[in-house]
């Protein structure tokens, strides 16, 4: 009889999206509306709402409905935010943390400046 190792699966949370989000070049961390965001170059790019089951990243609008009817258990928008550019992202559907990173460095692309997102190449989605 052969036995299988077993898997630990960790759930990710705030804290991992607040460990990565700092990684990222530039970022501060500011409180608005009761929770935290970050910020590059003014410009906000993550949110962690109280719910503490998700955070909420930048998104085009055009892509975001694609998005969502693709993974409606990882992606999903509250009516308040539905005429935003923003998306939430439920931490308890994704795969691990390089998913985080992709989902987390687009968003920070997004509201980085041109010149700061140049020089740092390497910080692109799967990069």
């Amino acid at each position: 009889m052969s036995v299988l190792p077993a898997t630990v699966v960790t759930m990710i949370n705030a804290d991992d999206v607040r460990r990565l989000a700092m990684s990222l070049p530039e970022t501060v961390e500011k409180e608005a509306w009761s929770m935290p965001t970050f910020r590059v170059a003014g410009k906000m790019f993550i949110t962690i709402p109280d719910d503490g089951t998700s955070f909420a990243v930048r998104c085009p609008r055009h892509e975001r409905a694609e998005l969502i009817a693709a993974e409606p258990e990882k992606f999903w928008v509250p009516p308040h935010e539905a005429g935003s550019a923003w998306v939430r992202v439920r931490m308890a559907a994704l795969e691990d943390m390089d998913e985080l990173r992709d989902i987390l460095v687009d968003s920070w692309r997004q509201a980085a400046p041109e010149h700061l997102a140049e020089a740092h190449p390497a910080l692109r989605p799967g990069g």
